[in-house]
Order: C-alpha cells, then structure tokens, then sequence
C-alpha cells in the first residue's frame, strides 16, 4: 500500500466480533496504525499515547483503528486495561498485514521470526491514503503528535 493508493472497503473484525468498513469513516481521516503486539511496552506506549491525545485527534477530524494480529480476547484485554477509547482490529487471519505490506520478516535478539511492521497510514475522507509513518519514523510515546504534525 502506497500513498495515492485506495485504502480496501472491509478493514476486519474489531475486538468484538463486528466487521469493520472503511464506508462508515466517509467524511473523516482514518489513522490506520499497524502494531506487534498486545500489552507489550512499546505497544502499550503508542496505544496510550494515542488514548490521551484522543481528544484533540478526533477534534482534528481523524479517527483511529489499531490493527494487530492478536484475536478478539486479547484485544478486548488490551482495551479494559489502557481504557481505550478506539477499536482494535484481530487481522488474525493477516489479511490486513499483508493487504498493506507491513507482514514480513524481523530480527530480535538474533532470532529471526514473521511480525508486524509498526506502520501507520493516515487514510483522507475518501479512502485513499494520504501518508504512511514507516517503522523508522514511528515515535510511540509521541504518535499523536506525529500524526497531528
């Protein structure tokens, strides 16, 4: 998925088992952000950033969808915990990951293993995406602020 590109109609399941279509954002900016895992430190940073900074997103006209590979349990989890007012979706099956080309090899601590990239899209009103913060550029305990910018 590339800027200019037309982000996919059926986004996935959200954390309660309800699909999520791009159509029911016409009008508003989505920030799509892709992330590893539930409940881990950088996770839980970005996430909780995004949560406090809610507000003033929204204001903004953006709204945000966290996408991981986790399932609906650990999402909802995940949720309770932080108090996040955003949905989450379970792109179990890694449709969503690999729609947007953020599935892929990662090495840590010499291991090698499949993951998600920390990748957000910024989607404008009409689904196309109008600018991606790549894994490089991700600040997580200064996101909303990045997006904002």
């Amino acid at each position: 998925m590339n800027v200019g590109d037309k982000a996919p109609e059926i986004l996935g399941i959200d954390e309660n088992g309800k699909e999520i279509c791009l159509s029911a954002y016409k009008g508003k900016k989505v920030v799509l952000y892709f992330y590893p895992k539930d409940s881990t430190s950088g996770c839980t940073a970005q996430a909780c950033n995004l949560r406090d900074n809610y507000a003033e997103l929204r204001k903004a006209g953006y709204e945000v969808i966290g996408v991981s590979v986790d399932d609906e349990k650990s999402h909802r989890k995940f949720i309770e915990k932080n108090n996040l007012p955003f949905t989450l979706i379970a792109d179990t099956d890694k449709k969503l990951v690999e729609q947007f080309g953020v599935w892929g090899e990662k090495k840590m601590y010499g291991r090698t293993y499949m993951g998600t990239f920390r990748t957000t899209f910024v989607i404008d009103e009409e689904g196309v995406v109008e600018r991606i913060i790549t894994p490089k550029e991700v600040k997580t305990k200064e996101h909303a602020s990045q997006i904002l910018g």
